[in-house]
C-alpha cells in the first residue's frame, strides 16, 4: 500500500516537473539578464565606484543614498521628475487618450483611419527622433515660433524659458497613441444598451461619461495610468535629446540626472543608487495602481 503511494506521489512530481521544463529556459534567461544585473546593480550602489580614475572600489554602505538626499540636485531631479510625470502622463497623454478614443468612436472611418494613423505614427518614432523633431518645432527659430509670428502673437525660446513644459508636450505628443489604444478598447467592451438607457433617462454627455463611462472602464484606467506612469519616469532620450537637461538643471529630471552623475561624471556607484531610488518610485506609483485596481466599482 505504501509502495503504491510513493509511485502515485512519485508520477505526481513528474508531471509536474515535465509541465515545468518548458519554462526553464524563459527563467534562466530572466535570471541571466534581468536578476543578475539587478543583484549587481544593488551591490554597486553601496560602493564608490568610479568610472574611470580609480584601482579599486570599496564598500560605503548608505553613504550614496545619504548623499542622494542632501544632494540640492537630486532633490531638483525628483522635483521635476514628478512635474514632467504629472503633466505628460496622469494628465497629458490620459486625458487626450481618452478624449481621442471617445472621439474616434462617433467618425467616420476615413477620419478614424486617418487620425489613428497620424497619433500612432508619433508612437512608433525612436525616441531619439522625436526628441530631434520636437527640438526643432520648439527651438527659437523653429516651428511653433513661426506660426505665431505667422499669427501676429508673442513669441519666445520655449527650450529655455519653459524647457520643463516643452519636454512634458513632447511626451504627450510622443505617447498619447497607447493611452488612445487602450481606451479604445475598453470604450468598444462597453455595451451599447447601458449608453442608449442613460440617453433615454436624460443624462447629458458629462453625466455619462462621469457616472456611466469611466466606472465601467475604472480598470483600463488604472492599468494605463500605471504603464504610462512607468515608462514616463524611465524617459531618457527625448529629454537628453531636446535639452540635455539644461537650461542649468531646469528639465534634469532623475533619469537624466542619473546619467549626468554616472557617465560624465563617472560616479558610479552615485548614479546607481539613484537609479535605485528612481526603481523606489516606480514602485510606489505601481502598488497605488494595483490597490486601485483590485477595488472594483
Amino acid at each position: 500500500m505504501a509502495g503504491r503511494h510513493a509511485a502515485r506521489r512519485r508520477r505526481r512530481y513528474g508531471g509536474k516537473t515535465v509541465r515545468l521544463l518548458p519554462l526553464a529556459p524563459a527563467t534562466a534567461l530572466l535570471l541571466l539578464f534581468l536578476a543578475g544585473p539587478v543583484a549587481y546593480c544593488v551591490a554597486i550602489a553601496f560602493t564608490d565606484t568610479q568610472l574611470t580614475g580609480q584601482a579599486s572600489a570599496s564598500f560605503v554602505g548608505l553613504a550614496n543614498f545619504r548623499r542622494a538626499f542632501a544632494d540640492d540636485g537630486f532633490r531638483n531631479a525628483v522635483v521635476l521628475t514628478l512635474v514632467f510625470t504629472v503633466l505628460s502622463s496622469l494628465v497629458g497623454q490620459n486625458t487626450l487618450g481618452l478624449a481621442l478614443a471617445g472621439l474616434m468612436r462617433r467618425a467616420s472611418r476615413p477620419v478614424r483611419t486617418l487620425t489613428g494613423a497620424v497619433v500612432i505614427a508619433a508612437w512608433v518614432l525612436p525616441e531619439i527622433v522625436a526628441g530631434f523633431l520636437l527640438y526643432t518645432f520648439f527651438n527659437r527659430r523653429g516651428t511653433l515660433n513661426a506660426v505665431l509670428e505667422w499669427l501676429h502673437l508673442p513669441t519666445q525660446n520655449w527650450l529655455f524659458g519653459l524647457p520643463i513644459l516643452a519636454v512634458s508636450f513632447a511626451n504627450v505628443w510622443r505617447g498619447t497613441a497607447f493611452s488612445m489604444l487602450v481606451y479604445s478598447a475598453a470604450l468598444a467592451g462597453i455595451p451599447q444598451e447601458i449608453t442608449e438607457a442613460a440617453e433615454v433617462d436624460g443624462a447629458s454627455g458629462p453625466r455619462r461619461l462621469w457616472h456611466v463611462t469611466l466606472p465601467m472602464i475604472r480598470r483600463s484606467i488604472a492599468t494605463n495610468l500605471m504603464l504610462n506612469t512607468l515608462q514616463t519616469l524611465s524617459v531618457f532620450g527625448l529629454i537628453w535629446a531636446m535639452t540635455r537637461g539644461g537650461p542649468g538643471n531646469r528639465s534634469q529630471t532623475l533619469p537624466v540626472f542619473m546619467y549626468d552623475q554616472a557617465f560624465q561624471k563617472s560616479l558610479i556607484g552615485y548614479g546607481t543608487a539613484v537609479a535605485l531610488l528612481l526603481l523606489l518610485v516606480g514602485a510606489v506609483f505601481s502598488v497605488v495602481y494595483l490597490r486601485l485596481m483590485r477595488e472594483e466599482v
